[in-house]
């Protein structure tokens, strides 16, 4: 974490370990990311703050035969730092960010899961392409090429279900261990699964968030299609938006039970309190303010907490126009009069749409707001539109202290999932 790095610290006496209703309490002592903003969450939070723009020109094999050519591409991304030559030959490139952010999470948590803890513990995380990469390489190879073998491992390789298994591996996780993939808001779905499986007391200690490594010809070409990408700039809540932008990275949190945090002497980074999902049942990629509102209004409630107690939202946010204006809407009707006070911003100005691991990436912003009472930005704002006329702090960070802030994820197939957290 930046800014307050008082190194570990016990939680504030006279907490509760459960809930009124029974349940464990669920907190966050680790965070991990990679993505188009950085190679970390310092990194990432200072971008956050600076309202920096992670959104450049693509480089890639055969770029110039796409007509969308943008997104929060990692350039800098050199598997061989990170990886031997055996590994690289096993992992897909999301298995590869996802690996390197849980490996942040896991020693800023300072957790050994050698033992009895291991048997406790356990791994989902979300992704929709899972390994993109991997089926793009090997459709040329074999198509494009005209080759009839490829590599024996390219199963395992492509799976969606492979980061979760390495992550596994490389900790001795025993407990639960999948892969959710519910497009945009798969991290959410794989975040919000995590708590409740600690608040149950099925896991003691869960790894969880998601990763995307979509930014390949294939995976661009798919997504134009769509003809819902902007060739110059995401713009979410702006009247000018045209369009969203995709992104890639990974996003992992440790999410452990508060008293086994408490019991360790952790420092505790937030408490995740409430979670809901809902589904549209209407339409496979316009979005319902109806279905949408459902999953905020469901999550507040699962917290505990009225929309008065919440003074921020990561927003779903994706710079078209069904999205903002639907968001937008269920948000309003969610938080009634209080509505005008909330502020709402969109990171993916910044960092892109990473699709299944969005969600995970931007728990940070929320982490950062409750933490350091930095809100962050919605960039590339120019132009208000009376259908979104809610404050998405644009363009430039804003310092807030606020006590309990939501993320919103809203998917194709009408999949709607949104997380609660508290500060402690």
């Amino acid at each position: 974490m930046s800014g307050k790095k008082d190194g570990r610290k016990a939680p504030k006496a006279g907490l509760e370990a459960t809930t009124p209703s029974g349940l464990r309490r669920v907190v966050i002592t680790g965070t991990g990311t990679i993505n188009a903003l950085g190679h970390d969450v310092a990194t990432t939070m200072e971008a956050f703050r600076e309202g920096r723009c992670g959104i450049s020109q693509l480089q890639f094999r055969d770029v110039e035969r796409l007509s969308i050519q943008i997104g929060g591409q990692i350039h800098d991304w050199r598997a061989e730092d990170y990886f031997n030559r055996q590994q690289i030959l096993l992992y897909d490139k999301f298995t590869q960010f996802t690996l390197l952010a849980a490996k942040q999470a896991v020693a800023q948590a300072g957790l050994n899961f050698q033992g009895a803890l291991g048997l406790r513990s356990g791994v989902v995380l979300g992704t929709a392409g899972g390994g993109l990469n991997t089926w793009d390489e090997n459709y040329r190879a074999v198509y494009e090429e005209g080759k009839n073998r490829v590599h024996p491992f390219v199963v395992p390789k492509l799976m969606n279900n492979a980061a979760a298994s390495h992550v596994s591996m490389e900790y001795g996780l025993r407990g639960p261990a999948f892969t959710v993939a519910t497009a945009c808001a798969s991290s959410n779905h794989a975040m919000g699964l995590a708590f409740q499986m600690i608040r149950s007391g099925a896991a003691q200690v869960m790894l969880t968030g998601g990763s995307e490594a979509m930014l390949c010809f294939g995976g661009v070409k798919a997504w134009e299609g769509l003809r819902v990408m902007s060739k110059d700039a995401c713009r979410p809540f702006s009247a000018n938006r045209n369009g969203m932008v995709q992104g890639e990275g990974a996003g992992v949190f440790v999410f452990e039970d508060y008293e086994h945090a408490r019991a360790r002497g952790a420092e505790i980074l937030a408490e995740v309190v409430g979670f809901a999902m809902s589904s549209d049942a209407q339409d496979i990629v316009m979005p319902s303010a109806q279905g949408a509102e459902r999953a905020i209004t469901a999550a507040m409630r699962d917290a505990r907490l009225n929309p008065d107690q919440f003074g921020y939202i990561n927003a779903h946010g994706t710079g078209t126009a069904a999205n903002d204006k639907t968001e937008c809407a269920a948000v309003a009707h969610a938080f009634g009069h209080h509505a005008d006070r909330v502020m709402m911003s969109s990171t993916k100005s910044m960092h892109g749409h990473l699709i299944g691991g969005t969600g995970a990436v931007e728990l940070l912003a929320c982490i950062m707001a409750l933490r350091d009472g930095v809100i962050a930005p919605t960039i590339g704002y120019e132009e208000p539109d009376p259908e979104c006329a809610l404050d998405v702090v644009p363009n430039e960070a804003r310092e807030a202290q606020v006590d309990a802030v939501l993320s919103n994820a809203f998917a194709f197939g009408g999949l709607n999932a949104v997380i609660a957290l508290r500060r402690i």
